[in-house]
């Protein structure tokens, strides 16, 4: 396995209180190389806690962590070696810059060398569908382009593990359909790719395992059938039967599932 977490705990203090939230209860998963894994949740539950302490920028409380071999605790620096993430949004990006100068400007920061910036850059760009947009400055972009070219950003260093946290959010459904097929090519090509999303119909495309979380603690994990197999005969024809009075699609969904888990 490529992540294993182990009773993971996060707690914060409460400003002028002597109370404390717990965001995470000792939560535990792992997941395998290659594996795009799905971490569903409401507002609030701990998926970018979660995230935070994977992408090692920030401790936990408690529990153990390793990330391709390496402790959360004490080998950080390997760890940010090996991963990176991206965020719903349009963050992580400089507007005023073009494509290409955005991805130059990383690479420096990523130390590699100008002679190989000018074989990777192009190629980032045309893995992302913006070869022939390179030069435009990213303030003319739509929510889709700044978001492929998030992703370009964040394959620079050649990451063995991408964590995007709800990366389709205000997206259309050209740019969410153009980001899911680029997060099948890059599961092809070995990645691992921990998602959070609050869109059940991408989940159910994308993730090989769902692991459902709320009020910080693991609800279920396993596979969409391992899952549905939580409900029961009974709760599935009430849904279904729901779904009748209110002339909805007549199946039985991972929203459903969802929804029935974390009410």
């Amino acid at each position: 396995m490529v992540i294993s977490v182990k009773n993971l705990k996060r707690t914060f203090s409460i400003r002028d209180t002597v109370e404390a939230f717990e965001a995470l209860k000792g939560i535990s998963f792992s997941i395998q190389r290659g594996e795009i894994f799905g971490l569903l949740g409401p507002n609030g539950a701990g998926k970018s806690t979660t995230i935070k302490i994977l992408s090692t920028m920030l401790l936990p409380t408690s529990g153990e962590v390793e990330i391709s071999g390496f402790d959360i605790y004490k080998d950080e620096q390997k760890i940010r070696e090996r991963i990176n993430f991206i965020f719903g949004g349009e963050r992580s990006l400089y507007f005023r810059l073009s494509a290409e100068d955005n991805l130059f400007y990383f690479a420096d920061l990523y130390k590699i060398s100008r002679k190989k910036q000018l074989e990777l850059v192009p190629e980032l760009l045309e893995l992302v569908g913006l070869g022939n947009v390179g030069k435009r400055r990213v303030e003319t972009f739509s929510k889709g382009m700044k978001q492929r070219l998030q992703i370009a950003r964040a394959l620079l260093n050649d990451p063995e593990i991408i964590f995007l946290d709800e990366p389709s959010i205000g997206l259309d459904p050209v740019g969410a359909l153009e980001l899911r097929n680029i997060i099948k090519e890059l599961a092809k090509k070995g990645k691992t790719i921990l998602l959070t999303t609050h869109y059940m119909a991408e989940a159910e495309e994308l993730c090989d395992r769902i692991a459902i979380i709320n009020h910080g603690e693991i609800v279920t994990c396993g596979t969409l059938p391992e899952i549905a197999s939580l409900i029961s005969d009974e709760e599935r024809t009430k849904i279904l039967q729901d779904k009748v009075k209110e002339q909805r699609e007549i199946d039985v969904t991972l929203e459903d599932i969802y929804l029935h888990l974390v009410r």
